[in-house]
């Protein structure tokens, strides 16, 4: 856990952490995974690079380090499961077997392709890389990255719309936390149109111009061409511009589907049949997202709606969950308990499905 989360996430992450060391303490991933544990999961993954977070690193739970990404697939392997590309995953739903896991990576960063690209061809693990066309083109908005450089950067916080100003100083590791907490949550529980005004004005305050963090941090469409050359990569597709679906009326939402997958596909000269739902989370995807997926004749749809898959899960495969492996708990201990499926069985109440 980074010595700069805030308070309200450090109470998060250690009660995560905690409950982790307790189901590895008992053995619960071992006589209760059974019972918890579904056919298969989907694994999700966003940065894998070296090095430790930096003092200020709101983001970190995104990031995972090469030889945690090593040790992850040595564990799925030892504990039993079968490393599957995704276009298999239907099947296997539907008839069952050994367990398995799908390695899903979302945004398309560059730091994928180099440094965890080698990594999974020596692991022959196949892997799905969900990829947000305007990221490609170098020109979308990584918001969330956008946010934290911009508190990097400045001194003191204002957003004086809406119905809570903030005004926050941001001198120091701890104060820009919370004030990075404070704006994300208070943006982020808005109109996307707001979200994206705010971040682009603290941007030009902070002095860059806000959808230049793609240029830099994103493989480029020539870039996936050459990664599309390693036969484990699949390409999915995870809209035009990043949006949270949900957010925005069914035209705009059906056209984010239809033509990001359409510029996947003509880009890097393959059919891409897989949708990620771009945060993924209840408020960003549901029922009408779900629809729209299944009417375009995606194959698959994949949430962050966290949980195992399970035989149910066949006939609601445009809404399907999956398990993030956090930059915050890379240990064996967390890896152990998500991929027995017990801590779910609280996080979900028992339900299997959660598909509304």
């Amino acid at each position: 856990m980074s010595s700069l989360d805030t308070p309200a996430l450090s109470r998060r992450h250690r009660l995560f952490a905690a409950g982790f060391r307790a189901i590895a303490a008992s053995r619960a991933d071992l006589w209760l995974g059974p019972v918890a544990r579904g056919r298969g999961v989907v694994l999700t993954f966003h940065h894998v690079r070296p090095g430790a977070p930096g003092a200020y690193a709101p983001n970190s739970l995104l990031t995972i380090t090469p030889d945690f990404l090593d040790r992850t697939l040595r564990l799925v392997r030892a504990r039993g499961f079968e490393i599957i590309g995704l276009d298999a995953l239907p099947g296997r739903l539907a008839r069952g077997g050994r367990p398995f896991v799908v390695l899903t990576f979302d945004d398309g960063y560059r730091d994928n392709a180099e440094h965890a690209a080698p990594i999974l061809r020596r692991h022959d693990a196949p892997w799905t890389l969900f990829v947000t066309s305007d990221f490609a083109s170098g020109r979308g908005r990584l918001w969330w990255l956008e946010l934290e450089r911009a508190i990097r950067r400045l001194d003191r916080i204002r957003i004086v719309d809406g119905i809570d100003p903030i005004d926050l100083p941001a001198r120091d590791a701890a104060e820009k936390s919370r004030a990075f907490e404070a704006v994300y949550r208070s943006l982020r529980s808005g109109p996307e149109a707001r979200l994206l005004a705010r971040i682009a004005d603290l941007s030009a305050e902070a002095g860059f111009a806000p959808g230049t963090l793609a240029g830099e941090l994103c493989l480029t469409w020539s870039e996936l061409r050459d990664l599309g050359r390693d036969p484990g990569v699949t390409f999915g597709a995870h809209t035009i511009s990043h949006p949270m679906l949900a957010k925005h009326d069914a035209a705009t939402a059906r056209r984010e589907i239809a033509e990001g997958r359409t510029r996947v596909a003509a880009e890097l000269g393959r059919p891409v049949i897989h949708l990620s739902y771009p945060l993924g989370d209840p408020t960003s995807a549901g029922g009408r997202e779900f629809g729209l997926a299944r009417d375009l004749g995606f194959a698959t749809a994949v949430t962050t709606r966290p949980g195992h898959l399970f035989a149910a899960h066949a006939a609601h495969l445009h809404a399907l969950p999956r398990v993030s492996v956090n930059g915050h708990h890379q240990t064996e201990a967390a890896l152990s308990a998500l991929l027995s499926g017990v801590p779910f069985l609280a996080w979900n109440r028992g339900r299997r499905l959660n598909v509304g």
